[in-house]
C-alpha cells in the first residue's frame, strides 16, 4: 500500500512543460537562453519536489533533441504544437526578444498565437524573462495585452519592457523584472552530475574561480580581446567604423583580436568583413573562433578573454556572467538597457564610433581589469541570483 501511494505521489510531481522561443536556429544567444532555462527549471524543480519535463518548440527538432536531450516538436507544425500542449501542464514563452516587430510583422502574432492556443486549451502560461518591444504597429498591443493578462506569471528582462507592458494595459504589479536567463548559465563541468543544473552557490563560486583563473594574460602574451559583431546597416558603414576602432586599438598596443560569431554563418561573414578592413596591425593579431553550436563552448571562449567588445547582447551577457570586462556597441535599446544594469554606457552606436576613444577605453579595461571586477562584481552577482526567479516561481506554481 505504502509503495503504491509513494509511486502515485512521484508520478503526480512530474510536470510536462512546453517551451516556446526562437530555438533550433543555431543562434548562440538564443540557444544559451534555452539551455539556461533548462538548467534553472531542473534545479528549482528539484528543490521544490517537481520533475519538470520540457518539450521544446524548435525550428529543427532533431537537432534540439540531440543538443539538449529533450523532447522537441516543430514550431511551425500546428498539429504537433496542439498535441504537445494537450499533453502538457503548461507553456513557457521565452526568453529573448520575442514580442517585437522590428524583425517583421509575423513575429508577435506567432508568439502570442502560441500563448493564446495554450490558454484556449486551459493550460497555465508563463512569460519567462522576455524583452518586450519595439512594437511599432499599435494594433499588436491588444495581442500582447490579451495573453499577458491571462498568464499565470509574467517576467521581463528590463524595466523598459515592464513600462511598455504597463502602457499597453498590463498591471505593473503583476510583472517581475528579472535579468536575462543567461546570467545564470554555468560553464560546462559546473553542473551537478545528477541533473541539468549545478547548485546556485556552487555555480557562483565555480564561476568566480573560473573568472579569477582567467584573469589577465601572462605578461609575455598579448591580452585577448573578444569581438562580437553582426550585420546591421545595409551599407556596412557600422562594420567599417568597428574595423577602424579595432585597428586603432591594435596599433596602439599589442592585442590578440579574437572574433566570436554568435550567429552563424552571418556573424562569421561580418567578422571576416571587418578583419579584411583592419589594415596594418603592427604587433597585434586577428583570428576567428569556431566554438561550434553548444552555448557553453562559446561561454568558455568568452571566459578566456581579457576584455570583450560586443554588439550582440548575449556576448555582453556572457562576458558579465564570467566577470570579463566588457564594452558595448549599441544598435538596439536592449544593449543600452543591459549595460545600464551594470552601471555602464555603450562606447558608441552603429551611427557613431570614435576610434581613438575606443582604443583608450579598451586600454583602460585591459590595464584595470581587477578594478573593473571590484566595481561591478556586486551587480553581476546580484543579476546571477535574480536570473533564477522565474524558474522558482514556475516550479512553485506547477507543484
Amino acid at each position: 500500500m505504502g509503495t503504491a501511494v509513494q509511486t502515485e505521489q512521484n508520478i503526480a510531481q512530474i510536470r510536462r512543460v512546453v517551451i516556446s522561443g526562437y530555438y533550433g536556429f543555431r543562434n548562440s544567444g538564443d540557444e544559451a537562453v534555452l539551455k539556461s532555462i533548462l538548467f534553472a527549471l531542473a534545479e528549482e524543480g528539484a528543490q521544490q519536489g517537481v520533475t519538470i519535463v520540457p518539450v521544446v518548440l524548435s525550428g529543427d527538432p532533431a537537432w534540439t533533441t540531440e543538443m539538449y536531450g529533450v523532447e522537441a516538436v516543430h514550431r511551425m507544425k500546428l498539429g504537433e504544437i496542439i498535441r504537445a500542449l494537450r499533453g502538457s501542464h503548461g507553456l513557457i514563452s521565452g526568453g529573448g526578444s520575442l514580442l517585437q516587430d522590428a524583425t517583421g510583422a509575423a513575429t508577435i502574432p506567432y508568439y502570442t498565437g502560441v500563448i493564446k492556443l495554450a490558454q484556449l486549451l486551459r493550460k497555465p502560461t508563463f512569460i519567462y524573462a522576455q524583452g518586450i518591444g519595439p512594437v511599432n504597429r499599435r494594433w499588436m498591443d491588444r495581442l500582447i495585452r490579451g495573453v499577458m493578462r491571462r498568464s499565470a506569471y509574467v517576467s521581463v528582462r528590463d524595466a523598459e519592457s515592464a513600462e511598455l507592458l504597463g502602457r499597453m494595459g498590463v498591471s505593473r504589479d503583476r510583472i517581475d523584472v528579472v535579468p536575462d536567463p543567461v546570467m545564470a548559465l554555468p560553464l560546462a563541468g559546473e553542473a551537478a552530475s545528477g541533473g541539468w543544473a549545478a547548485g546556485a552557490e556552487g555555480a557562483a563560486e565555480a564561476g568566480a574561480q573560473a573568472a579569477a583563473a582567467a584573469g589577465d594574460s601572462p605578461p609575455s602574451l598579448p591580452p585577448v580581446v573578444g569581438v562580437s559583431l553582426r550585420h546591421w546597416r545595409k551599407d556596412g558603414a557600422d562594420l567599417a567604423r568597428a574595423a577602424a576602432a579595432l585597428g586603432a586599438l591594435a596599433r596602439s598596443r599589442a592585442v590578440r583580436l579574437r572574433f566570436l560569431p554568435f550567429h552563424t554563418p552571418s556573424d562569421a561573414e561580418a567578422s571576416l568583413r571587418v578583419m579584411e578592413q583592419l589594415g596594418d596591425l603592427g604587433e597585434s593579431t586577428a583570428e576567428i573562433a569556431s566554438p561550434g553550436d553548444d552555448p557553453q563552448a562559446m561561454l568558455l571562449e568568452v571566459s578566456r578573454c581579457d576584455a570583450l567588445f560586443g554588439m550582440r547582447l548575449h556576448a555582453l551577457i556572457y562576458a558579465a556572467n564570467q566577470s570579463v570586462p566588457l564594452i558595448g556597441l549599441s544598435y538596439d535599446p536592449k544593449i543600452d538597457q543591459f549595460l545600464n544594469r551594470l552601471g555602464l554606457k555603450p562606447i558608441g552606436t552603429t551611427e557613431s564610433l570614435d576610434p581613438d576613444a575606443f582604443a583608450e577605453a579598451v586600454g583602460r579595461l585591459l590595464d584595470g581589469s581587477a578594478q573593473w571586477r571590484a566595481e561591478h562584481g556586486a551587480a553581476i552577482e546580484r543579476l546571477k541570483r535574480e536570473a533564477r526567479t522565474p524558474a522558482k516561481q514556475i516550479a512553485s506554481q506547477l507543484r
